[in-house]
């Protein structure tokens, strides 16, 4: 019998939706049967998962990290993190089995030849650590590549414990878990994907496998919910950034790269680690617009174009309002920008604003934005008002 020939189970073919615009998964995927490792991945299709616009608060680069793991025999917890697709590599083996590219445990067994198999309550857990606590909106448990060594079903929970906690303090009997996945079955070589509807800032994870088996990559979709006291303490901050809670809202084109790259920790490290644009063919320009960490006075921009040379944009405004219905105004008149450059403008006497918008004309890119300012008094006043009601 061939590969081709295996039988597949049905519920591992079509996606079972648990709700609108989210497909379910379960069952084994094909034994691979060679070619692209990924041509039988089972996703929910070119538009993703309907929260996935939203950044990734365990993303690595915002000092997420997988802080424990009670077994991480075959593939080592941090796996789970990196940025990039799962690889697949079918003659990688090691002493310990098969290489895989994310976290994979032990079979688990019984306790003796009379009671082969593992109880119900048996399960392998990960604690992880967000690089941006907030609320949480979808959670992706990626098997890619697990395809018959994957859970049988997992289940989240999230904590909110400020400071640098340990792995021990955690899991100490005296932290409130509150469940954000209950146990669901799921399905190999997919990207089982889970909303999220509690409003509620959380600072870690818990993932738990039942009973064992691998997990490729877990991604957290959300919105950040900043430390109200330390931006207070600091007084000036980048009022954009991704880790103090900016967001962008929308943008006139994602062709090649995504807007959020502009508000992400760090200078660009290549071309596509900024937000680029299709080449506009006519009269226009091309956007992203921005909500603010809370309402501020901005005080310096810089506007990067790192590693954009043929690319980047040739010319660039900033506006500001105040409120999602306010007006307008200009903040930086349009000015010309120099390819993979940092440059920098202060601003004087710039009104209070909650929103801004950066225009590039005609199209291009830009590697990263940075508007540094600070709280106005209703701002701080706002911000720490959230935060105490998300639980913080």
């Amino acid at each position: 019998m061939t590969t081709a020939d295996v039988p597949r189970s049905p519920s591992s073919d079509f996606p079972h939706p648990p709700g609108p615009g989210i497909p379910r998964f379960t069952g084994d995927a094909r034994p691979y049967g060679g070619g692209d490792p990924y041509a039988d991945y089972r996703t929910p299709g070119p538009g993703g998962f309907p929260f996935t616009h939203l950044p990734d608060l365990a993303d690595r680069r915002l000092g997420a990290g997988v802080i424990a793991a009670n077994d991480e025999f075959f593939a080592e917890r941090e796996n789970l993190l990196k940025p990039e697709a799962a690889h697949f590599d079918p003659e990688a083996f090691g002493h310990k089995g098969k290489i895989m590219d994310g976290w994979e445990t032990r079979r688990r067994r019984g306790t003796d030849g009379e009671h082969p198999f593992p109880t119900d309550e048996d399960h392998d857990w990960a604690l992880i650590r967000l690089g941006a606590p907030g609320v949480i909106r979808g959670i992706v448990v990626d098997t890619a590549h697990f395809r018959g060594n994957y859970p049988q079903s997992v289940s989240v929970e999230g904590a909110c414990v400020e400071g640098s906690p340990s792995p021990d303090e955690l899991l100490a009997a005296d932290v409130t878990w509150t469940p954000l996945v209950p146990r669901t079955a799921i399905g190999g070589h997919a990207a089982n994907g889970f909303p999220i509807d509690i409003a509620q800032r959380f600072t870690h994870l818990r993932l738990n496998q039942h009973p064992d088996g691998g997990v490729a990559r877990l991604r957290v979709h959300g919105e950040v919910v900043p430390s109200a006291d330390w931006l207070a303490a600091l007084g000036t901050f980048d009022l954009a950034a991704l880790e103090n809670g900016g967001q962008v809202e929308d943008a006139s084109d994602r062709f090649y790269s995504s807007p959020t790259n502009t508000i992400q920790p760090g200078r660009s490290r290549k071309m596509d680690d900024g937000w680029e644009t299709r080449r506009r063919r006519g009269t226009g320009n091309d956007w992203v617009r921005y909500r603010l960490t809370e309402q501020s006075r901005i005080r310096a921009v810089e506007i990067d174009t790192g590693y954009l040379k043929g690319n980047s944009a040739g010319w660039a405004a900033l506006f500001g309002r105040d409120g999602e219905d306010g007006a307008w105004t200009e903040l930086l008149p349009r000015t010309r920008l120099q390819p993979d450059t940092v440059h920098r403008f202060l601003l004087d006497d710039a009104p209070a604003a909650t929103h801004v918008r950066i225009d590039i004309f005609p199209d291009g890119g830009i590697a990263r934005l940075r508007l540094h300012g600070s709280l106005t008094e209703e701002g701080a006043r706002r911000l720490a008002a959230r935060h105490k009601e998300l639980g913080g």
